[in-house]
């Protein structure tokens, strides 16, 4: 089983960035940590601060896994061209986000990806991308 873990805009900063609210871990540390704990699953990874380069990313993976995990930085309160995105793939799209976005500002309580996506996890840390790839990898 192959699943896609996709990070956008500033999350390459993680362990660096706003340690108060996204931790002191990198993703690559995370990373190393998830593919140890599910040896059985294939899990690839991809980050981009780019929006287009999301978007060729979902289309390039998204009828070859079995599920993506998206945490879609900023773009999830303002791309409508990555909703599309989602819902032109057949891989189920599970939204993440590393904080409780209900918690902050106003303008990151709206998504226009949880819509689309079969699942969304907020404001649980790191631990959000393990549920995520653990409901795909128990769906089987």
């Amino acid at each position: 089983m192959k699943i896609l873990i996709i990070n956008g805009p500033n999350l390459n900063l993680l362990g660096k960035r706003e340690p108060e609210i996204y931790g002191n871990r990198s993703f690559e540390q995370f990373l190393a940590e998830l593919r140890s704990e599910f040896p059985e699953l294939e899990i690839e990874y991809f980050q981009s601060n780019h929006e287009g380069a999301l978007i060729d990313c979902i289309h390039e993976w998204g009828f070859s896994v079995q599920g993506i995990v998206l945490n879609a930085g900023a773009y999830t309160h303002t791309s409508i061209a990555i909703a599309d995105a989602i819902s032109a793939v057949t891989a189920p799209v599970i939204e993440v986000h590393i904080s409780n976005v209900h918690q902050r500002e106003p303008f990151r309580h709206h998504s226009y990806l949880s819509a689309r996506c079969v699942g969304s996890i907020v404001g649980l840390g790191l631990d959000g991308y393990r549920l995520a790839v653990r409901h795909f990898e128990m769906r089987g």
